[in-house]
């Protein structure tokens, strides 16, 4: 299995398995367009692990990640194997650039029943399923 996939799945996982699919799809893509953003990792894995750390410690800061299922405290294991599976694959597909980026180049989102301070100074692309997409412009 290939960890850059896994990494994307665990997070489409954790964050919108129960969304349609160009909501999974849109929550992958973001982790893509971090990736190919200067201002992020520029590795899957690092970019859905982001997110201070303790001291002397890899340990990530509760309720401080960049995907809050990161360091929500709660735990990390896929416990719904078909809705896992078909994470895998959705990443995958938005990995290797079989979808389109129908987020248009979103490196951002949340659910909408929040509204994080940041979104007002962010450029909104599209709403899909429980999420809403930004472009976060270069300064």
């Amino acid at each position: 299995m290939e960890a850059v996939i896994l990494c994307m799945a665990l997070n489409l996982y954790f964050e919108a398995r129960n969304q349609p699919l160009d909501g999974q799809i849109a929550v992958s893509q973001v982790v893509v367009n971090r990736v190919l953003d200067e201002r992020y990792p520029d590795d899957p894995c690092e970019v859905v692990m982001q997110g201070p750390t303790y001291p002397d410690s890899s340990l990530p800061i509760k309720h401080k990640c960049q995907f809050s299922w990161y360091c929500d405290g709660k735990s990390d294991k896929p416990n719904d194997w078909d809705a896992f599976r078909w994470s895998f694959e959705v990443s995958r597909r938005v990995w290797y650039g079989e979808v389109v980026d129908l987020t248009y180049g979103a490196t951002h989102y949340h659910a909408t029943r929040v509204t994080p301070d940041w979104s007002y100074r962010a450029h909104h692309t599209i709403t899909v399923g429980d999420h809403i997409f930004y472009r976060w412009e270069h300064d």
